[in-house]
């Protein structure tokens, strides 16, 4: 029951950080409902989908679309509130990142796959929601940057795998390693750190 609310809390949030992207597009109705349905639920249908699990979960249980339905009203209406719709962007897409990895970890785990291959899934559940709908509003996807984002799942990742060492209840271990994600991410983009650029000599070149 734990699990379950874990996801549809990441689906609410997702959805929300979808509506906000289209909003700020300048999108109709539709095109808002379908950016926010590809945000929540695109990383857990790939993930399910390279795991077997058909139909994929969000299919065979409508909370999922209710919470993706709620959560896309509630947005247009109270758009108005969100004075500025990055740091809200932001703030949503960065709890959605944290409760969707363990969700895919968990999932990962479910099924006996090696650890490494959890983690990756968790950052994929996590991540390519938000690279689809990125996409489709022709960013450049914040995965692809040099933001500190797919490094803050993997670490949290790791956070899980450390701590079920420990004699901790699982639904702890699930709190503390979401909220680690959460954390690296508001700490990185707090202090502006970023990933090593790969650029840095070409640019000076171009420069001088």
């Amino acid at each position: 029951m734990f699990f379950q609310i874990v996801e549809i809390l990441g689906t609410f949030a997702f959805a929300i950080s979808g509506v906000l992207v289209a909003l700020e597009k300048r999108m109709d109705p539709f095109g808002v409902l379908i950016i926010a349905f590809v945000t929540s639920v695109g990383g857990g249908t790939l993930r399910d989908v390279l795991i077997g699990i058909t139909p994929v979960t969000w299919m065979v249980n409508m909370l999922y679309v209710y919470a993706i339905l709620i959560a896309t009203v509630l947005a247009i209406i109270f758009r108005k509130r969100l004075d500025i719709l990055r740091v809200s962007l932001f703030l949503f897409d960065t709890i959605g990142i944290g409760l969707y990895t363990v969700v895919g970890v968990q999932k990962g785990l479910n099924i006996g796959l090696h650890p490494i291959i959890c983690i990756s899934l968790g950052t994929m559940t996590a991540c390519f929601g938000g690279v689809i709908r990125d996409i489709l509003c022709n960013e450049i996807p914040v995965i692809f940057r040099q933001e500190v984002y797919a490094t803050a799942c993997i670490l949290g990742g790791v956070t899980y795998f450390l701590l079920r060492k420990l004699p901790i209840d699982n639904n702890i271990v699930f709190v503390i390693s979401g909220s680690v994600v959460i954390a690296i991410r508001l700490v990185a983009v707090i202090f502006k750190i970023t990933l090593p650029s790969l650029y840095k000599d070409e640019v000076r070149k171009i420069d001088g």
